[in-house]
Protein backbone atom coordinates (compact mmCIF):
# COMPACT_ATOMS: atom_id res chain seq x y z
CA UNK A 1 0.00 0.00 0.00
CA UNK A 2 1.17 3.58 -0.31
CA UNK A 3 1.16 6.05 2.04
CA UNK A 4 2.79 3.44 4.79
CA UNK A 5 5.67 3.60 6.36
CA UNK A 6 7.38 2.07 9.43
CA UNK A 7 9.13 4.65 11.56
CA UNK A 8 10.74 3.71 15.21
CA UNK A 9 8.57 0.29 15.43
CA UNK A 10 5.50 1.96 14.50
CA UNK A 11 3.29 1.84 11.59
CA UNK A 12 2.60 5.56 10.20
CA UNK A 13 -0.37 6.14 7.40
CA UNK A 14 -0.32 8.74 5.41
CA UNK A 15 1.70 10.43 7.66
CA UNK A 16 0.13 9.33 11.16
CA UNK A 17 1.14 7.42 13.66
CA UNK A 18 -1.39 4.49 13.92
CA UNK A 19 -0.91 4.22 17.52
CA UNK A 20 -1.76 7.47 18.15
CA UNK A 21 -4.79 7.13 16.09
CA UNK A 22 -6.58 4.32 17.93
CA UNK A 23 -5.69 6.05 21.36
CA UNK A 24 -7.35 9.47 20.19
CA UNK A 25 -10.06 7.88 18.27
CA UNK A 26 -10.60 4.65 19.54
CA UNK A 27 -10.89 0.74 18.21
CA UNK A 28 -12.50 -0.75 16.13
CA UNK A 29 -11.68 2.41 13.97
CA UNK A 30 -11.84 3.05 9.41
CA UNK A 31 -8.82 4.93 8.73
CA UNK A 32 -8.81 6.54 5.19
CA UNK A 33 -6.31 8.09 3.47
CA UNK A 34 -6.99 11.90 1.43
CA UNK A 35 -3.35 11.53 -0.69
CA UNK A 36 -3.98 7.45 -1.54
CA UNK A 37 -7.93 8.80 -2.88
CA UNK A 38 -6.57 11.57 -4.66
CA UNK A 39 -3.55 9.67 -5.89
CA UNK A 40 -5.77 6.94 -7.78
CA UNK A 41 -8.35 9.76 -8.58
CA UNK A 42 -5.46 12.22 -10.83
CA UNK A 43 -4.66 8.37 -12.09
CA UNK A 44 -8.31 8.27 -13.48
CA UNK A 45 -7.79 11.66 -15.25
CA UNK A 46 -4.05 11.34 -16.75
CA UNK A 47 -4.83 7.67 -18.02
CA UNK A 48 -8.93 8.15 -18.86
CA UNK A 49 -10.03 11.40 -18.86
CA UNK A 50 -7.12 13.47 -20.09
CA UNK A 51 -6.04 11.14 -22.99
CA UNK A 52 -9.63 10.72 -24.26
CA UNK A 53 -11.49 14.12 -23.34
CA UNK A 54 -15.16 12.89 -24.22
CA UNK A 55 -15.10 10.41 -21.56
CA UNK A 56 -16.26 10.53 -17.91
CA UNK A 57 -15.18 9.36 -14.54
CA UNK A 58 -18.63 8.45 -12.36
CA UNK A 59 -17.47 7.05 -9.06
CA UNK A 60 -19.03 3.70 -7.63
CA UNK A 61 -20.21 4.88 -4.42
CA UNK A 62 -21.33 1.88 -3.21
CA UNK A 63 -18.04 1.07 -2.15
CA UNK A 64 -17.61 3.83 0.10
CA UNK A 65 -20.15 6.88 0.66
CA UNK A 66 -20.06 9.26 3.07
CA UNK A 67 -21.01 12.92 2.57
CA UNK A 68 -16.85 13.83 2.67
CA UNK A 69 -16.19 11.25 0.11
CA UNK A 70 -19.03 13.24 -2.32
CA UNK A 71 -17.05 16.74 -1.24
CA UNK A 72 -13.70 15.00 -2.51
CA UNK A 73 -15.69 13.84 -5.81
CA UNK A 74 -17.18 16.85 -6.25
CA UNK A 75 -13.70 19.18 -5.99
CA UNK A 76 -12.01 16.57 -8.25
CA UNK A 77 -15.11 17.39 -10.82
CA UNK A 78 -15.82 13.89 -11.11
CA UNK A 79 -19.26 12.11 -11.26
CA UNK A 80 -20.65 9.96 -8.90
CA UNK A 81 -23.12 6.61 -9.87
CA UNK A 82 -25.59 6.07 -6.70
CA UNK A 83 -28.03 3.09 -6.04
CA UNK A 84 -30.66 4.00 -3.96
CA UNK A 85 -32.07 6.68 -2.07
CA UNK A 86 -29.50 7.12 1.17
CA UNK A 87 -27.11 7.51 -1.06
CA UNK A 88 -28.19 10.26 -4.31
CA UNK A 89 -29.70 11.79 -0.11
CA UNK A 90 -25.97 12.21 1.02
CA UNK A 91 -25.04 13.46 -2.20
CA UNK A 92 -28.09 16.15 -2.08
CA UNK A 93 -26.43 17.26 1.23
CA UNK A 94 -23.24 18.74 -0.43
CA UNK A 95 -25.13 20.01 -3.09
CA UNK A 96 -23.63 17.56 -5.40
CA UNK A 97 -23.93 18.74 -9.20
CA UNK A 98 -27.59 16.87 -10.05
CA UNK A 99 -25.93 16.68 -13.65
CA UNK A 100 -23.50 14.66 -12.41
CA UNK A 101 -25.40 12.01 -10.82
CA UNK A 102 -25.97 8.49 -12.44
CA UNK A 103 -28.76 6.45 -10.56
CA UNK A 104 -28.34 2.51 -11.12
CA UNK A 105 -30.00 -0.42 -9.25
CA UNK A 106 -31.44 -3.83 -10.19
CA UNK A 107 -34.85 -2.99 -8.23
CA UNK A 108 -34.85 1.18 -7.71
CA UNK A 109 -37.75 1.94 -5.33
CA UNK A 110 -40.64 4.35 -7.31
CA UNK A 111 -40.03 6.55 -4.22
CA UNK A 112 -35.93 6.63 -5.10
CA UNK A 113 -37.58 7.41 -8.45
CA UNK A 114 -39.44 10.08 -7.35
CA UNK A 115 -36.63 11.41 -5.91
CA UNK A 116 -33.47 11.25 -8.39
CA UNK A 117 -36.62 12.87 -11.49
CA UNK A 118 -37.07 15.95 -8.57
CA UNK A 119 -33.22 16.40 -7.79
CA UNK A 120 -32.58 16.08 -11.94
CA UNK A 121 -29.95 13.51 -11.85
CA UNK A 122 -27.97 13.12 -14.92
CA UNK A 123 -28.94 9.58 -15.70
CA UNK A 124 -31.12 6.83 -15.07
CA UNK A 125 -29.94 3.54 -16.15
CA UNK A 126 -32.58 1.71 -16.87
CA UNK A 127 -32.52 -1.92 -15.40
CA UNK A 128 -35.84 -3.81 -15.85
CA UNK A 129 -39.46 -2.90 -18.06
CA UNK A 130 -41.35 -2.20 -15.64
CA UNK A 131 -39.35 1.36 -14.09
CA UNK A 132 -40.73 3.09 -17.42
CA UNK A 133 -43.89 3.52 -16.02
CA UNK A 134 -42.62 5.00 -12.70
CA UNK A 135 -40.22 7.13 -14.96
CA UNK A 136 -41.99 8.40 -16.86
CA UNK A 137 -44.89 9.10 -14.14
CA UNK A 138 -42.13 11.60 -12.04
CA UNK A 139 -41.26 13.24 -15.31
CA UNK A 140 -44.68 14.16 -15.41
CA UNK A 141 -45.17 15.53 -12.08
CA UNK A 142 -42.20 17.49 -11.68
CA UNK A 143 -42.39 18.35 -15.68
CA UNK A 144 -38.89 16.98 -16.17
CA UNK A 145 -37.31 14.70 -19.18
CA UNK A 146 -34.97 12.30 -17.93
CA UNK A 147 -31.96 10.89 -19.95
CA UNK A 148 -31.74 7.15 -20.41
CA UNK A 149 -29.15 4.81 -20.27
CA UNK A 150 -29.99 0.96 -20.68
CA UNK A 151 -27.92 -2.08 -18.86
CA UNK A 152 -27.54 -4.72 -20.44
CA UNK A 153 -26.86 -8.56 -19.21
CA UNK A 154 -23.79 -9.43 -21.79
CA UNK A 155 -23.75 -12.85 -21.23
CA UNK A 156 -20.13 -12.94 -20.22
CA UNK A 157 -18.55 -14.62 -17.14
CA UNK A 158 -15.85 -12.70 -15.69
CA UNK A 159 -12.94 -14.29 -13.33
CA UNK A 160 -14.18 -13.46 -9.95
CA UNK A 161 -16.32 -14.70 -7.10
CA UNK A 162 -19.47 -15.77 -8.34
CA UNK A 163 -21.27 -13.26 -5.45
CA UNK A 164 -19.38 -10.33 -7.19
CA UNK A 165 -19.98 -11.41 -10.93
CA UNK A 166 -23.01 -9.36 -12.44
CA UNK A 167 -22.41 -9.83 -16.07
CA UNK A 168 -23.44 -13.35 -16.91
CA UNK A 169 -26.32 -14.83 -18.50
CA UNK A 170 -27.90 -15.78 -15.36
CA UNK A 171 -27.71 -12.19 -13.32
CA UNK A 172 -30.41 -9.95 -11.30
CA UNK A 173 -28.60 -7.14 -12.97
CA UNK A 174 -29.49 -5.74 -16.51
CA UNK A 175 -32.01 -6.51 -19.48
CA UNK A 176 -31.50 -10.00 -21.20
CA UNK A 177 -30.28 -9.56 -24.54
CA UNK A 178 -33.10 -11.56 -26.11
CA UNK A 179 -34.79 -10.17 -28.98
CA UNK A 180 -38.08 -10.28 -27.84
CA UNK A 181 -37.51 -8.93 -24.19
CA UNK A 182 -34.37 -6.13 -25.38
CA UNK A 183 -35.86 -4.74 -28.20
CA UNK A 184 -39.21 -3.52 -26.94
CA UNK A 185 -37.26 -2.21 -24.09
CA UNK A 186 -35.49 0.19 -26.35
CA UNK A 187 -38.71 1.20 -28.12
CA UNK A 188 -40.38 2.28 -25.22
CA UNK A 189 -37.85 3.82 -24.36
CA UNK A 190 -37.35 6.09 -27.84
CA UNK A 191 -40.93 6.50 -28.18
CA UNK A 192 -41.82 8.08 -24.59
CA UNK A 193 -42.36 11.86 -24.20
CA UNK A 194 -40.65 11.67 -21.58
CA UNK A 195 -37.59 9.54 -21.79
CA UNK A 196 -34.45 10.34 -23.41
CA UNK A 197 -32.48 7.08 -24.54
CA UNK A 198 -28.66 8.22 -24.74
CA UNK A 199 -26.61 4.96 -24.22
CA UNK A 200 -25.89 1.49 -23.28
CA UNK A 201 -24.54 0.34 -19.88
CA UNK A 202 -22.88 -2.81 -18.86
CA UNK A 203 -20.92 -3.89 -15.62
CA UNK A 204 -19.76 -7.34 -15.61
CA UNK A 205 -17.85 -7.87 -12.60
CA UNK A 206 -15.39 -7.00 -9.62
CA UNK A 207 -11.72 -7.49 -8.85
CA UNK A 208 -10.79 -8.07 -12.24
CA UNK A 209 -6.76 -8.41 -13.63
CA UNK A 210 -7.42 -9.42 -16.81
CA UNK A 211 -9.23 -7.37 -19.92
CA UNK A 212 -10.45 -9.92 -22.18
CA UNK A 213 -13.95 -10.21 -20.67
CA UNK A 214 -14.13 -6.33 -21.06
CA UNK A 215 -13.43 -6.66 -24.46
CA UNK A 216 -15.53 -9.35 -25.09
CA UNK A 217 -18.62 -7.80 -23.40
CA UNK A 218 -17.70 -4.45 -25.60
CA UNK A 219 -18.21 -6.41 -28.89
CA UNK A 220 -21.28 -7.59 -27.41
CA UNK A 221 -22.76 -4.28 -26.82
CA UNK A 222 -21.28 -2.52 -29.98
CA UNK A 223 -23.53 -5.66 -31.48
CA UNK A 224 -26.63 -4.43 -29.98
CA UNK A 225 -25.55 -0.71 -30.97
CA UNK A 226 -25.68 -1.47 -34.43
CA UNK A 227 -28.93 -3.56 -34.37
CA UNK A 228 -30.38 0.07 -32.25
CA UNK A 229 -28.97 2.07 -34.88
CA UNK A 230 -30.85 -0.39 -37.97
CA UNK A 231 -33.99 -0.86 -36.20
CA UNK A 232 -34.61 2.69 -34.69
CA UNK A 233 -32.68 4.71 -36.94
CA UNK A 234 -30.83 5.95 -32.98
CA UNK A 235 -27.52 6.89 -32.98
CA UNK A 236 -26.23 5.63 -28.96
CA UNK A 237 -24.30 8.94 -27.82
CA UNK A 238 -22.87 7.07 -24.89
CA UNK A 239 -21.62 3.36 -23.54
CA UNK A 240 -21.03 2.95 -19.47
CA UNK A 241 -17.92 -0.32 -19.31
CA UNK A 242 -18.63 -0.35 -15.58
CA UNK A 243 -16.07 -0.70 -13.25
CA UNK A 244 -14.72 -3.52 -11.44
CA UNK A 245 -11.07 -3.12 -11.71
CA UNK A 246 -8.64 -5.44 -9.56
CA UNK A 247 -6.92 -4.21 -6.33
CA UNK A 248 -4.17 -5.22 -3.90
CA UNK A 249 -5.30 -7.10 -0.77
CA UNK A 250 -2.85 -9.30 -0.33
CA UNK A 251 -0.20 -9.94 -3.30
CA UNK A 252 -2.39 -9.30 -5.89
CA UNK A 253 -0.67 -7.49 -9.05
CA UNK A 254 -2.85 -4.35 -9.73
CA UNK A 255 -2.87 -3.27 -13.00
CA UNK A 256 -3.06 0.75 -13.94
CA UNK A 257 -6.20 2.22 -15.45
CA UNK A 258 -4.59 2.20 -18.73
CA UNK A 259 -4.11 -1.87 -18.95
CA UNK A 260 -8.27 -2.14 -19.27
CA UNK A 261 -9.31 1.66 -20.88
CA UNK A 262 -6.84 1.80 -23.81
CA UNK A 263 -8.17 -1.84 -25.42
CA UNK A 264 -11.55 -0.72 -24.81
CA UNK A 265 -11.28 2.42 -26.55
CA UNK A 266 -9.60 1.36 -29.63
CA UNK A 267 -12.19 -0.60 -29.84
CA UNK A 268 -14.86 0.85 -29.24
CA UNK A 269 -13.33 3.41 -31.81
CA UNK A 270 -13.13 0.76 -34.22
CA UNK A 271 -16.87 -0.76 -33.70
CA UNK A 272 -18.31 2.54 -33.92
CA UNK A 273 -16.37 3.37 -37.44
CA UNK A 274 -17.63 0.06 -38.67
CA UNK A 275 -20.88 0.67 -37.58
CA UNK A 276 -20.93 4.28 -39.00
CA UNK A 277 -21.45 6.40 -35.98
CA UNK A 278 -19.69 9.00 -34.49
CA UNK A 279 -17.54 6.85 -31.52
CA UNK A 280 -20.03 7.27 -28.14
CA UNK A 281 -18.97 8.91 -25.18
CA UNK A 282 -17.31 6.65 -23.04
CA UNK A 283 -18.21 6.12 -19.06
CA UNK A 284 -16.54 4.43 -16.41
CA UNK A 285 -17.95 3.16 -12.78
CA UNK A 286 -14.45 2.82 -10.70
CA UNK A 287 -15.57 2.39 -7.10
CA UNK A 288 -13.01 -0.50 -5.06
CA UNK A 289 -9.99 0.60 -6.93
CA UNK A 290 -10.36 4.15 -5.67
CA UNK A 291 -10.57 3.58 -2.10
CA UNK A 292 -9.68 0.14 -0.67
CA UNK A 293 -6.34 0.61 -0.62
CA UNK A 294 -6.88 4.24 0.97
CA UNK A 295 -8.17 2.21 3.97
CA UNK A 296 -6.98 0.41 6.77
CA UNK A 297 -9.00 -0.52 10.29
CA UNK A 298 -7.47 -0.11 13.45
CA UNK A 299 -8.48 -3.10 15.73
CA UNK A 300 -7.26 -3.67 19.78
CA UNK A 301 -6.00 -7.32 21.09
CA UNK A 302 -8.21 -8.95 23.30
CA UNK A 303 -8.60 -12.22 24.38
CA UNK A 304 -5.79 -14.65 22.85
CA UNK A 305 -6.68 -17.72 23.33
CA UNK A 306 -4.20 -21.22 22.50
CA UNK A 307 -5.79 -24.64 21.79
CA UNK A 308 -2.54 -26.71 22.03
CA UNK A 309 -1.71 -28.57 18.65
CA UNK A 310 -4.65 -26.89 16.86
CA UNK A 311 -4.21 -23.23 17.19
CA UNK A 312 -4.24 -19.99 18.45
CA UNK A 313 -6.87 -17.31 17.99
CA UNK A 314 -6.10 -13.69 18.79
CA UNK A 315 -9.31 -11.81 19.40
CA UNK A 316 -9.74 -8.23 18.34
CA UNK A 317 -12.75 -6.03 19.61
CA UNK A 318 -14.41 -5.41 16.00
CA UNK A 319 -15.06 -8.48 13.14
CA UNK A 320 -17.71 -9.02 10.96
CA UNK A 321 -19.99 -6.20 11.87
CA UNK A 322 -16.72 -4.09 10.24
CA UNK A 323 -16.22 -6.18 8.01
CA UNK A 324 -18.42 -8.62 6.59
CA UNK A 325 -16.56 -9.45 3.34
CA UNK A 326 -14.11 -12.37 4.80
CA UNK A 327 -17.28 -14.29 6.13
CA UNK A 328 -19.49 -13.52 2.71
CA UNK A 329 -16.98 -14.70 0.18
CA UNK A 330 -13.66 -15.79 1.74
CA UNK A 331 -11.51 -12.49 1.16
CA UNK A 332 -8.38 -11.96 1.74
CA UNK A 333 -6.67 -9.40 4.20
CA UNK A 334 -2.77 -8.70 5.86
CA UNK A 335 -2.39 -6.90 8.50
CA UNK A 336 0.40 -5.82 10.95
CA UNK A 337 0.79 -5.21 14.31
CA UNK A 338 1.00 -1.17 14.21
CA UNK A 339 2.42 -0.26 17.84
CA UNK A 340 5.15 -3.57 16.75
CA UNK A 341 5.57 -3.63 13.32
CA UNK A 342 9.06 -4.53 13.13
CA UNK A 343 9.32 -7.52 15.62
CA UNK A 344 10.03 -10.60 13.70
CA UNK A 345 7.12 -12.27 12.55
CA UNK A 346 7.48 -15.39 14.38
CA UNK A 347 3.87 -17.18 14.88
CA UNK A 348 1.32 -18.03 12.85
CA UNK A 349 -2.26 -17.18 14.70
CA UNK A 350 -6.25 -16.80 13.40
CA UNK A 351 -7.07 -13.11 13.90
CA UNK A 352 -10.69 -13.77 15.06
CA UNK A 353 -13.65 -10.84 15.83
CA UNK A 354 -15.55 -10.46 18.87
CA UNK A 355 -18.77 -11.64 17.06
CA UNK A 356 -21.09 -14.48 18.00
CA UNK A 357 -20.00 -16.50 15.08
CA UNK A 358 -17.70 -19.31 14.01
CA UNK A 359 -17.07 -17.85 10.97
CA UNK A 360 -16.17 -14.27 12.10
CA UNK A 361 -12.40 -14.26 11.51
CA UNK A 362 -10.77 -11.76 9.87
CA UNK A 363 -7.47 -13.17 8.99
CA UNK A 364 -7.53 -17.21 9.19
CA UNK A 365 -3.31 -17.16 9.21
CA UNK A 366 -1.41 -14.12 10.41
CA UNK A 367 1.98 -14.19 11.05
CA UNK A 368 2.85 -11.93 14.39
CA UNK A 369 5.57 -11.51 16.52
CA UNK A 370 5.67 -13.72 19.60
CA UNK A 371 5.16 -10.51 21.58
CA UNK A 372 1.79 -9.59 21.12
CA UNK A 373 -0.67 -9.17 23.73
CA UNK A 374 -3.67 -7.21 25.00
CA UNK A 375 -3.96 -3.70 24.26
CA UNK A 376 -1.82 -4.15 20.96
CA UNK A 377 -2.97 -2.41 17.69
CA UNK A 378 -3.70 -4.51 14.77
CA UNK A 379 -4.11 -2.85 11.45
CA UNK A 380 -5.99 -4.50 8.66
CA UNK A 381 -5.07 -3.01 4.95
CA UNK A 382 -6.71 -2.03 2.07
CA UNK A 383 -10.13 -1.95 4.41
CA UNK A 384 -11.28 1.23 2.42
CA UNK A 385 -13.82 -0.83 -0.04
CA UNK A 386 -17.14 -2.18 1.44
CA UNK A 387 -16.00 -2.05 5.10
CA UNK A 388 -17.48 0.62 6.05
CA UNK A 389 -20.71 0.51 3.80
CA UNK A 390 -21.68 -3.00 4.37
CA UNK A 391 -21.10 -2.62 8.46
CA UNK A 392 -23.97 -3.94 10.71
CA UNK A 393 -25.33 -3.69 14.60
CA UNK A 394 -25.15 -7.15 14.58
CA UNK A 395 -24.92 -8.12 18.17
CA UNK A 396 -26.18 -4.58 19.04
CA UNK A 397 -22.48 -3.76 18.22
CA UNK A 398 -22.42 0.46 17.25
CA UNK A 399 -20.28 0.98 13.50
CA UNK A 400 -17.02 2.22 14.36
CA UNK A 401 -16.28 6.29 12.82
CA UNK A 402 -14.22 6.74 9.91
CA UNK A 403 -11.18 8.89 10.24
CA UNK A 404 -9.39 10.77 7.42
CA UNK A 405 -5.70 11.09 7.39
CA UNK A 406 -3.96 13.70 5.26
CA UNK A 407 0.46 13.96 5.57
CA UNK A 408 -0.34 13.50 9.42
CA UNK A 409 -3.38 15.95 10.10
CA UNK A 410 -6.54 13.69 11.14
CA UNK A 411 -10.14 14.31 11.87
CA UNK A 412 -13.80 12.32 11.88
CA UNK A 413 -15.05 11.61 8.97
CA UNK A 414 -17.80 10.13 9.72
CA UNK A 415 -18.46 10.12 14.18
CA UNK A 416 -19.01 6.61 15.76
CA UNK A 417 -22.23 5.08 16.35
CA UNK A 418 -23.44 5.24 20.33
CA UNK A 419 -25.66 2.83 21.81
CA UNK A 420 -28.58 5.58 22.32
CA UNK A 421 -28.27 5.47 18.53
CA UNK A 422 -28.59 1.96 17.80
CA UNK A 423 -31.97 1.86 19.68
CA UNK A 424 -32.94 5.28 19.05
CA UNK A 425 -35.74 4.08 16.63
CA UNK A 426 -36.88 0.93 18.91
CA UNK A 427 -40.66 1.24 20.15
CA UNK A 428 -42.39 -0.96 22.56
CA UNK A 429 -45.74 -1.52 21.45
CA UNK A 430 -48.92 -0.47 24.10
CA UNK A 431 -50.02 -4.21 24.54
CA UNK A 432 -47.04 -5.98 25.25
Amino acid sequence: MNNLEIRDNRLYFDGCDTTELAEKFGTPVYVMSYSEIMRRINELKEQFTEKYPSSRIAYASKAFCTTGMYEILKKAGACIDVVSGGELYAAQQVDFPAECVEFNGNNKLPEEIDQAVSYGVGRIILDGLQEIELIEAACKKYQKKMNIMVRITPGVAASTHDYIVTGKKDSKFGIPLVEEIFLPVIEQVVDSEYLEFVGLHMHIGSQLFENDAYLQALDVLMDWVARIKDEFNVTVKEVNFGGGYGVTYTDEERKPYSFFMDPMMERLQKRSEEIGIPCPVAVIEPGRSVVAEAGITLYKVGQIKEIPGVRKYVSVDGGMGDNIRVALYQAEYKGIVANKAEEPLEETVSLCGKYCESGDILIPEMKIPSSVEQGDIIAVLSTGAYGYTMASNYNNNPIPGVVLVKEGKAAWMVKPQTYDQIIQNHVIPDFI
